[in-house]
């Protein structure tokens, strides 16, 4: 169960690889929509029931569920979970989690709350600190560059997330709870390929690549990644939201590049992401272009040019 989808919402629950149908969904809906509006339940609240309602009918024996915005309030702690795993944490959604590293964490450390095992990361000392005081007993485990020299998913970034998923794997392995061939799940992430993540595309003659990356945080963790797609691009293009500043990392972009374009700053884009990437390739047929934004603007690519 992942959120949030791209192009249709069966993205979001997925079973042995396979999206939930329109027919299973709109069943489970049928039951489940009284109960949630009753209860007013939220969209990610409804959608996460509806998820758990899909894995119970098709009796599943492992679900793994991405927490939404932070943990401590996410409607997925709900479920009493064996294994959490942390990501690098980064300031995102102040809004709701804080403004600062500690706050967050904070907030996302609830994902470890009654589990067996839990794996971080590497994390800055801040959050390192927050976590241990939540957690004694979390692990950290530090990036095997390489072990995870070649990924399908371009990435410096990955190999830090390939490495936390073989620890899992392991650590689950070795205890029992999971009989896994252990060659098969290396060679799984090794080939994993995940949408929206320096996910490459040919138009006409010209390479695309798309990142969901839309806040400072994950902006620079693809840095050290792009001169290896393209050195420079001929276009980064980035789109967010308005109440979402880039100051920090637009600067770190533009080496990069002979252009940028982003609807933030001091000049703003005001065309579409679609009819933005038009233009440049339009410019520089056999070009090389680079799209950050949310998965909001990666559909509006994925629908409006492919």
């Amino acid at each position: 169960y992942t959120s949030p989808h791209i192009l249709a919402f069966n993205e979001r629950i997925r079973i042995n690889g396979e999206p939930a149908t329109d027919a299973e969904l709109h069943a489970s809906l049928e039951r489940l929509m009284p109960e949630a509006l009753a209860a007013g339940a939220s969209y990610f609240e409804t959608a996460t029931a509806l998820a758990l309602a899909c894995f119970t009918a098709h009796q599943v024996d492992i679900e793994i569920l991405e927490a939404g915005v932070g943990a401590r309030l996410d409607a997925t702690t709900a479920v009493p979970a064996d294994m959490a795993l942390i990501t690098p944490i980064g300031v995102d959604h102040q809004a709701w989690l804080g403004d600062s590293l500690e706050e967050i964490a904070k907030e996302k450390a609830h994902a470890m709350q009654d589990c067996r095992w839990s794996l971080s990361a590497a994390q800055p000392e801040p959050v390192t600190q927050v976590l241990r005081d939540f957690n004694p007993d979390i692990r950290f485990v530090a990036p095997d560059r390489e072990r995870w020299q070649q990924l399908a998913t371009p990435g410096e970034h990955q190999r830090i997330n390939a490495s936390l998923v073989i620890a899992a794997v392991e650590a689950l392995h070795g205890d029992g709870a999971l009989d896994i061939d252990l060659a098969k799940a290396e060679a799984a992430i090794r080939n994993c390929r995940v949408p929206g993540r320096l996910q490459h595309l040919r138009i006409g003659e010209a390479n695309v690549w798309l990142d969901a990356a839309h806040n400072d945080h994950a902006i620079e963790a693809l840095l050290p990644s792009l001169k290896q797609l393209a050195d420079p691009f001929d276009a980064i293009l980035v789109f967010t939201r308005e109440d979402r500043s880039l100051a920090g990392s637009l600067p770190l972009l533009r080496p990069c590049c002979r252009r940028l374009v982003s609807n933030n700053g001091d000049q703003p884009e005001t065309d579409s992401p679609a009819d933005a990437l038009r233009r440049e390739i339009a410019q520089t047929p056999d070009g090389n272009f680079l799209i950050l934004g949310s998965f909001i603007t990666i559909a509006s690519i994925l629908r409006e040019i492919l």
